[in-house]
């Protein structure tokens, strides 16, 4: 592995096997770039199925030999002091995510100091594993379960909360026994690799976490390999599809977290400045670039014009440029790609009869004539029907509908295939917690949005996903129960002598 010093140079990266850095198996690379300056700013190794066999053959020694060896309790102590080393080089991987995929330093410093929470609450949970003494009718039975790892389990994580993602993801998966071969986002390949260098410095066992970079052909040959025992992504609700369809030929199940199209609501009675740094924080905050992104906010007729006037007097307030900088509150988009699908969502939403309030193009930054900025964009009069609302654009397009009643805003919030989150601003908690349980949503949040901890279970409903992420519940997908039978009697129990 080599990283180069300059800011200015090409980051250049290999995979991490093993505890060593390797070239692609056919020396093939690809390249990543800068959205802050729209240039190449990254080489790394293009895996194929060759380097993936090999990643799992590795991750399977480490899993038989150095890991299973380890007691639950020292497994858990290295977790802890992978947590410590993580938050010493928070402001490196920050650095690195932001130079990829252009979200806000301040952002992604955060979440990788946050993202020691998850190392330290899962390292606490390695022996708090049991099985159960089952009471069985027959007396002289001893039954009892055993809760075994499951092997190798491949993690496939997207470029826009890298290491949070990362490490939310692998944390209950090394937790319950098991080793990992990760395969990032080829956007944000580099912090991957500096978490597996992060780890085995604080003592993880070579080959218990491993980094294959590239894109398509890496990732299916990590589904595909028949020695990987459960696949766990995050990313889009297409993808997820594919990955369950090509895990499941073979019987291996996954863990999927997928996208969304999450409602704010917000009624008249709200706290309405609350609501408003709510309603910003959920889509314009991280440039609509997160799965729990609130792209739809239905607000009460009553309401309607004065909150509409107090989101659009705050959208024309956000400063664009450099994420590096502290005072920049939005970055740009990750991708030209990406720039070009929010262009090509708006125009879609206006020729469906949607009106644009602000927004919708491409801007110039005076430093950064080549980024990949987009203004934050606000649409109303949206048919509800329309493909803009009942799409993820994953960018910062905001959506603005009224309604009239509970029971109106209940059916168009849950009037879509996904159901990862929503948002709810009231005063009236009898409200509240009625809607809550009626929203057909992973997590809802009541007076706050985008909230996660790492004790709290998080995950979707519908196409948003399968299984959770966080809590105890999540190292429970990541064991198999054996049942152990022992007779403990002397009882000669012949199947040809009748029994009366």
């Amino acid at each position: 592995m080599k990283m180069t010093a300059s800011p200015f140079d090409i980051l250049q990266y290999e995979n991490h096997i093993g505890g060593i850095g390797l070239p692609a198996n056919d020396g093939a690379t690809f390249s990543s770039e800068n959205p802050t300056i729209g240039l190449v700013d990254g080489k790394f190794a293009d895996s194929s199925e060759p380097d993936v066999s090999y990643a799992v053959e590795v991750a399977h020694k480490a899993f038989v030999g150095p890991w299973s060896r380890l007691s639950p309790t020292d497994r858990g102590r290295l977790m802890m002091r992978w947590g410590d080393r993580l938050v010493d080089a928070a402001g490196k991987i920050a650095t690195l995510e932001t130079r990829q995929n252009g979200k806000l330093f301040v952002e992604m410093l955060t979440q990788a100091k946050a993202a020691s929470k998850w190392l330290y609450y899962y390292g606490g949970l390695c022996d708090k594993i049991e099985g159960a003494v089952i009471p069985l009718e027959r007396s002289s039975v001893l039954n009892y379960t055993l809760r075994e790892p499951l092997g190798v389990v491949g993690v496939i994580v997207p470029w826009n909360s890298p290491t949070f993602l990362t490490i939310m993801s692998i944390a209950p998966v090394l937790a319950a026994g098991n080793v990992v071969v990760i395969k990032p986002s080829e956007i944000t390949s580099a912090s991957a690799i500096e978490l597996a260098l992060l780890a085995e410095e604080a003592g993880f066992p070579p080959g218990v976490i491993n980094v294959v970079t590239g894109g398509r052909a890496a990732g299916e040959s990590l589904v595909a390999h028949p020695s990987v025992a459960k696949i766990v992504f995050t990313g889009g609700d297409v993808g997820g599809k594919l990955i369950a369809q090509a895990a499941g030929k073979r019987l291996a199940s996954c863990t999927l977290e997928l996208g969304g199209k999450n409602a704010n609501i917000v009624f008249d009675d709200a706290n309405l400045a609350q609501a408003e740094s709510g309603v910003l924080a959920g889509i314009f905050a991280a440039a609509g670039q997160t799965c729990v992104a609130g792209s739809r906010t239905y607000i009460h007729e009553s309401i309607y014009d004065e909150f509409v006037e107090r989101i659009l007097d705050r959208v024309r307030q956000i400063r664009i440029g450099d994420p590096m900088l502290a005072d920049i509150q939005m970055g740009p988009v990750a991708t030209r790609q990406q720039l070009e699908k929010n262009e090509s969502c708006i125009q879609r939403a206006l020729s469906e009869g949607a009106e644009l309030l602000y927004g919708g193009h491409r801007i110039e930054v005076d430093d950064k004539p080549g980024g990949f900025f987009f203004a934050p964009s606000v649409l109303h009069k949206t048919d509800h029907k329309s493909w803009i609302m009942a799409n993820e654009v994953f960018g910062p397009v905001l959506t603005l509908t009224p309604f009239r009643s509970d029971s109106e805003v209940v059916h168009l919030a849950n009037d879509s295939r996904y159901g990862l989150a929503a948002g709810i601003w009231t005063l009236n908690l009898r409200r509240a917690h009625s809607l809550a349980k009626q929203l057909q949503a992973g997590t809802v949040w009541i007076n706050t949005y985008r909230a996660l901890a790492f004790n709290s279970p998080f995950g979707g409903y519908k196409d948003s996903g399968i299984g959770r992420l966080n809590g105890v519940e999540a190292v429970s997908q990541y064991l198999q129960t054996k049942s152990v039978w022992c007779e403990l009697s002397d009882e000669v129990q012949d199947p040809f002598v009748l029994r009366t």
